[in-house]
């Protein structure tokens, strides 16, 4: 899968209030440096972390400032595992929804959040998303976490290979996708019929819920179906990073055949 190139629109994912955006670890920096539309303002990296990146930054010629493991402890946060490197960059260009869509017919589903705010979650799905070739990714400007630190680590570099659209308005865009002729499936532990009934073929978006409350609502009405994942009873329902997972590789697996 290519890096995020350029897109087609003005839009940007917003920065965080109190500084420039930062991205740490080696996977999701090393990604980033692959990424030509991935800006590099500063790179801060160690004796040990320069090494582990040297073909990234050789391709990239980028220069890097040496620094501590200590320097990086008191601008990340003592308890922040940056594996001795920090990218200070500019968000990604976001592409637009009939870019998004367009995909999804051909490539894997569009994936919706639905005020998912574990970025530890929204990076796992970011990752399952780019090994399964996902159209790109939605979810709202607000309650959701930034894309940089956590959710970049935990995303493992597929924050530079899945496209992400912000939106104010989950449920307008959600009826714009059906305009579109997406297809939009509901996760829920307790949907009417099991994921594994469905057809999962043309363009598909996958609605998923938040941690503790699931799908809202009015989120669960503008569905065209709402799908349980069939478990054992007695663990009582999965993560919304593993329940991703698996109606991923469900639907990919039912596209291929």
């Amino acid at each position: 899968m290519k890096p995020n190139a350029s897109h087609r629109s003005h839009h940007r994912n917003q920065a965080p209030e109190d500084g420039p955006i930062r991205l740490f670890g080696v996977h999701a920096v090393e990604a980033a440096l692959k990424n030509p539309a991935r800006q590099i303002d500063r790179l801060l990296v160690t004796d040990n972390a320069e090494h582990r990146l040297e073909a990234a930054l050789q391709t990239r010629k980028a220069k890097a400032q040496r620094v501590t493991p200590k320097d990086l402890d008191r601008l990340l946060g003592a308890d922040t595992v940056h594996q001795g490197v920090c990218l200070e960059t500019q968000a990604l260009p976001e592409p637009n929804l009939e870019e998004i869509a367009g995909r999804s017919d051909s490539a894997g589903p569009i994936v919706v959040l639905d005020q998912i705010t574990d970025p530890h979650n929204v990076g796992a799905i970011l990752r399952t998303a780019a090994a399964f070739k996902a159209s790109g990714l939605v979810t709202t400007r607000r309650h959701s976490p930034p894309l940089s630190g956590a959710l970049a680590k935990s995303a493992s570099g597929a924050l530079e290979y899945v496209p992400v659209l912000l939106v104010a308005n989950l449920a307008r865009t959600l009826d714009e996708l059906r305009e579109l002729g997406v297809w939009r499936i509901g996760l829920s532990g307790d949907g009417p019929t099991s994921l594994e009934s469905e057809p999962l073929t043309g363009s598909l978006a996958l609605v998923l819920g938040s941690e503790g409350k699931g799908l809202r609502r009015l989120t669960r009405d503008l569905c065209d179906a709402v799908c349980r994942i069939d478990i054992e009873a007695a663990i009582g329902s999965l993560n919304v990073s593993n329940a991703a997972a698996i109606a991923l590789h469900l639907i990919a697996m039912r596209q291929r055949a």
